[in-house]
């Protein structure tokens, strides 16, 4: 193969690049160009470099016959990739100045860049993440993914509520992407199994589907720091083996003549389609298995055209599954590997169990999913009795070990048969791993004693931490290139390879000089964001005052609730007493609620409701400003994650697996307000109780009032403040005309107070005083936000990923 010559990186060439794209690619003058044309041109020409990187990282692959990691993951929220791109090739001072060169401002034109709509939060960036690391510690890994044309939903606010419109990321194209048409693959659904005799007169059962489509890749090239590596993204879309019926269109049936196209095609239309339908029920498990089964077949045909010996897969191969979403890639691995390649049962659980490792996201028992046995044996009947041998074989282990009661057995079983006979996918994933993993010390721990605890005494040994991280190249470099500077002069140029480095800089923490460029730092971000404010929502808020934050999906375990009924306690404070001296605050708030999920799209309402009564009351004097920002992203996160001063962290304990939010907002040199819940127990350690707010109920201590009760009446007896607020809700002064607008909110806090919002008020409004007197000893902040910056090195991706190679994957890194 002959290499490329290497390309100049100087502007000059760069510049003679994009315009060459201009001319050929884009088919646009220089004189009559628009922002979108320079932005295509300018990624094209980026791309062609990314390219030269790629194809040397997948040859140097496959001649040193590298183990691969394969990340099955339901969501890549990757954001843009224009400025991640040219930061970890280090052009983009070089690009800068050669768009510059031709009147154009780098700025404007990534602006118009659109944020990828592969995913909704947490999981998807933390997906991106970890591609960014396992690229940056030269790790040849493929992620596997869907590519959705509209993702979750575009977020308007209309009259304070949420309407979900379509995200048309792809309107104009993605530049980034390669078809490829050789990577096709046939997913069937339904249809019956009927049994055979192989070729060596053994018994057989093959599936005869009574539906197929075809499962067409796009790939998105992945590059890590320095370009290093650059691996692989692929995502799948589907379409119909026959685009058209033409006998129906000739008869004049147009509808059904696009039938066969149309039912394809929705599995990649939109991320997480309501389950609350039976019909969308089997969209989502046909959107689970088509990725998955799709990504497995690439996997072995990969693995066979380069070794030839399927029983050589797991020496080759590491699958991480990332949540339950894929977790039937056990049974249709097992499927492949039986049905497919002709290994007896036990020879490929072996394979199977040794090449899929599981990652566990949370307790919620709904997110574990559970599909009813019928409708997994009406669209996956062979998968169906691969599960029935699967558990068959786990309860004849349950029945030999020392657990063997009935009750152990129904809790250790993939079926449940309590709720209506329900495949249980988490138990799935579980069985047929050789780790299953959780994402936070606290969440491991609880994942032993509660949802796992019975499974964990079968297979004791499993179940192993690895606490997520986040890449510092995105969320320190890129989202705030100014603080990176400032470090960097602190402890030397090497941040981004190692953010470990970054506790040299607690020396500084104390001195006057360095405070001072960190604060101006801080106030320059809070003018950006201030400004994006103005611009989108046409309201002014003051950058010098507190910018208090909330941004993440909208759940009642997260509880935005907690945070506004505090913040109208606050408000009716202020008025009551306008003399004391009130910190002034912004409050924060962005996320989406899932479609279907009426309460937390109340919770949406109830804050905007909130704004709209706040921000025009001329008494309280700007001390207090409520803020929903919509449609929030990885773009806008980008902006808010630099500008935060607190970060709201404030889950009820033993309901947040990890969380990473927390882990960019400290980084960046916010304060953590928040319980002890997911990765905020180990931020609590790294970064010292004296500089985090901690407050509230403990996970014992959320299980006891659980299992005891909560007398809410003298609760609220005990909190006359949160008695006023609710009040507040129940009379309309939030809602005019609509008194009973916020009944369900009130009755979810004095009809059990399952998410412990009343429970833990007084322990929150009490952090939130000593937030406020912090506030008020400008240096104290400003030496505890530094502290917070420099001491988060350890949340870095790198260090997460650097686990996985060495306990799960047997990979060696760097």
């Amino acid at each position: 193969m002959i290499k490329p010559a290497p390309r100049g990186t100087d502007p000059e060439t760069i510049r003679a690049e994009i315009l060459e794209k201009l001319a050929y690619s884009v088919g646009k003058d220089p004189a009559v160009a628009k922002r979108h044309d320079w932005l295509n041109a300018t990624i094209l020409a980026l791309r062609d470099r990314i390219i030269d990187r790629w194809m040397e990282s997948t040859k140097r692959a496959y001649q040193a016959k590298s183990k691969r990691v394969y990340y099955l993951s339901l969501e890549f929220l990757v954001g843009r990739l224009l400025r991640d791109a040219m930061s970890n090739l280090q052009l983009t001072a070089a690009f800068t100045e050669a768009l510059a060169g031709l009147n154009v401002d780098i700025d404007l034109v990534e602006a118009l860049e659109p944020d990828a709509a592969l995913g909704n939060g947490g999981l998807g960036r933390l997906a991106a993440c970890f591609m960014e690391s396992m690229a940056s510690l030269d790790i040849p890994a493929y992620g596997y993914g869907i590519r959705y044309n509209h993702g979750l939903f575009r977020q308007k606010i209309t009259d304070g509520w949420q309407v979900e419109l379509p995200e048309n990321w792809l309107e104009h194209g993605n530049p980034w992407e390669f078809p490829r048409r050789e990577a096709a693959y046939e997913i069937g659904f339904g249809g019956q199994v009927v049994p055979g005799i192989d070729q060596n007169n053994r018994h057989q059962r093959r599936w005869k589907p009574a539906e197929k489509l075809i499962a067409s890749a796009c790939d998105t090239p992945m590059v890590g720091w320095r370009g290093r590596r650059v691996n692989t993204l692929r995502l799948w879309t589907a379409r119909a083996p026959d685009p058209i019926r033409l006998d129906a269109f000739n008869s004049g049936d147009y509808a059904a003549a696009l039938s066969e196209s149309n039912k394809a095609e929705i599995i990649t239309r939109v991320l997480y389609p309501a389950d609350s339908t039976p019909a969308g029920q089997e969209l989502r498990l046909r959107q689970e298995y088509f990725f998955t089964s799709a990504s497995l077949q690439d996997i072995i045909r990969r693995h066979m055209q380069q070794y030839d010996d399927i029983r050589l897969l797991a020496d080759k191969v590491a699958i991480q599954l990332n949540d339950t979403h894929p977790a039937v890639a056990v049974a249709e691995l097992m499927r492949i590997l039986v049905d497919h390649h002709g290994l007896d049962w036990e020879q490929a659980w072996e394979i199977t169990r040794a090449a899929i490792g599981y990652t566990n996201h949370t307790l919620l028992p709904e997110a574990l999913e559970s599909w009813p046995v019928h409708l997994f044996e009406h669209v996956l009947p062979r998968h169906m009795q691969i599960i029935y041998g699967i558990n068959a074989k786990l309860i004849a282990d349950a029945q030999k070990s020392n657990f063997s009661s009935d009750d152990f057995l129904a809790s250790v079983s993939l079926i449940d048969e309590h709720n209506g006979r329900r495949v249980r996918m988490g138990q799935l994933a579980f069985v047929g791993a050789h780790s299953i993993n959780g994402v936070s010390a606290l969440h491991t721990e609880l994942m032993q004693q509660s949802v796992f605890r019975d499974l964990n005494k079968l297979y004791p040994g499993r179940i192993n931490n690895k606490t997520n991280g986040i890449t510092p190249r995105r969320w320190l470099l890129e989202a705030n290139p100014q603080l990176t500077a400032l470090l960097n002069d602190a402890v030397g140029a090497n941040v981004m390879d190692d953010a470990t480095v970054l506790t040299k800089a607690a020396r500084f923490a104390s001195d006057a000089a360095f405070q001072q460029r960190f604060a101006a730092i801080k106030r320059h971000n809070k003018d950006e964001l201030a400004n994006l404010i103005s611009a989108r929502m046409g309201l002014k808020v003051d950058p010098a005052a507190m910018f208090d934050v909330q941004v993440k999906r909208i759940h009642e375990y997260k509880r935005q609730l907690l945070n506004i009924l505090e913040t109208i306690a606050l408000y009716n404070a202020i008025r009551a007493h306008p003399e004391r001296p009130w910190a002034p605050r912004v409050k924060i708030f962005a996320g989406k609620a899932a479609a279907s999920y009426a309460q937390a799209k109340l919770i949406i309402k109830l804050v905007n409701d909130v704004a709209q009564v706040v921000n025009n009351d001329p008494d309280i004097r700007d001390l207090l400003k409520v803020v929903f920002i919509p449609n929030y992203n990885v773009s806008l996160a980008e902006v808010i994650v630099p500008a935060a001063d607190l970060s709201e962290q404030i889950s009820t304990a033993g309901m947040e697996a990890s969380g990473t939010g927390n882990m960019k907002f400290a980084l960046n040199g916010a304060l953590t307000i928040g319980t002890l819940d997911g990765a905020n127990v180990e931020m609590l350690e790294h970064v010292g109780s004296d500089n985090i707010f901690i407050f509230g109920l403990t996970a014992a201590e959320v299980d006891e009032r659980r299992r005891i009760g909560v007398d809410v009446v003298a609760l609220l007896d005990a909190v006359p403040e949160l008695r006023i607020v609710l009040d507040q809700l129940g009379s309309g002064v939030f809602s005019p005309g609509d008194a009973n607008r916020y009944r369900p909110i009130v009755d979810s806090i004095t009809h059990g107070d399952w998410f412990m919002v009343a429970s833990d008020f007084n322990a929150y409004a009490a952090a939130q005083r000593a937030v406020d007197g912090l506030w008020r000893r400008t240096q104290d902040w400003t030496e505890k936000s530094i502290l917070n910056t420099v001491n988060m090195g350890w949340f870095s991706s790198d260090r997460t990923i650097r686990e996985y190679a060495r306990d799960i994957w047997t990979v060696p890194t760097p």
